[in-house]
């Protein structure tokens, strides 16, 4: 519901439509009569049991990352539409965030860890957690969470590789370097550095997007999974890649040609005639399963973005 909402305000920031404006507000709405219950703010998770190598979580355990990606829509819903209750919810994830999520120090820095209750240390989604901070610090002027912000950005900055790539986490068991987390961390760097006027991390962060474009795409705009290999291309690859492309055109005029060659690819190789996205494409097969989340919605806002900043170039 917040890709879904995301996606929709920004084609109505294209071209006002009533209708588009109704499906906004009802994502919105949805979001706020069903977030994760007994946290310090709004928050939200998956609604099924899931295990994964660092934790087990049951149905409807809030994550940083579903909580801030939603959380950071809410705060575009308010600049968007200039309503307050908006920016009231995204501010209560930051209690979320701020009060039920462990922070594990690092020799600079803390990491917010994925879940509450446990201690999960992965860079996108603490950097996630930052962006959201720094996001609505810039509406409410709230030193603490531009300096908890700060911390966590220090944390992942300190881990990145010579290369200017990071690791899914410091774990041993969690050194792969894939898409679209390289990008949520991408995308966090620079949503921290508006939102804050904090340029301390620039050069990083141009290291960081030097080893994403170059690495984890094909000449004719296929998305790669890894940065050394292509396969499996998973539909969130591509949504992911036309969203951190078209955000740091500034940095390589190309970067826009580029996220429009991975549309054009996606919509000729990842979209059935029923017009849903594909979940991957794997080298002899394809899993054609419709994913509300994972390919629908994120495929919509990212297609959404695309035109906007078409708009706006």
């Amino acid at each position: 519901m917040g890709f879904l909402a995301r996606g929709y305000l920004r084609l109505n920031a294209i071209e006002p439509d009533a209708i588009l404006q109704r499906k906004a507000q009802m994502c919105l709405e949805w979001l706020m009569e069903h977030p994760s219950k007994g946290y310090s703010g709004y928050c939200w998770g998956n609604h099924f049991d899931y295990q994964t190598r660092g934790y087990y979580a049951s149905a409807g355990t809030p994550t940083i990352v579903w909580s801030s990606l939603i959380g950071l829509t809410f705060v575009e819903a308010f600049e968007c539409t200039g309503d307050r209750k908006y920016i009231d919810v995204a501010r209560s994830t930051c209690d979320f965030v701020m009060n039920d999520l462990a922070r594990i120090p690092g020799p600079v820095g803390f990491c917010f860890s994925y879940v509450p209750g446990t201690n999960v240390v992965v860079h996108n989604s603490n950097v996630l957690g930052a962006a959201l901070l720094a996001r609505v610090f810039q509406h409410t002027g709230e030193s603490e969470l531009k300096r908890a912000a700060r911390s966590s950005i220090q944390f992942t900055a300190s881990h990145q590789n010579a290369d200017g790539s990071w690791f899914y986490g410091p774990g041993k068991d969690m050194h792969w370097v894939d898409s679209w987390h390289t990008a949520y961390v991408l995308d966090s760097f620079d949503l921290y550095a508006r939102s804050t006027s904090d340029t301390s991390f620039a050069s990083l962060c141009r290291n960081g997007w030097d080893f994403y474009r170059t690495k984890f795409f094909l000449s004719d705009g296929t998305p790669k999974y890894y940065y050394n290999k292509t396969w499996p291309i998973d539909i969130q690859c591509a949504s992911q890649a036309i969203e951190t492309l078209c955000r740091f055109r500034a940095w390589n005029p190309d970067s826009l040609e580029l996220a429009t060659k991975v549309a054009l690819w996606t919509i000729a190789n990842m979209q059935d005639p029923d017009g849903h996205f594909y979940y991957q494409r794997r080298r002899f097969w394809t899993n054609k399963t419709a994913t509300l989340h994972w390919g629908q919605a994120t495929t919509l806002s990212a297609l959404a973005t695309l035109i906007e900043t078409y708009g706006k170039a």
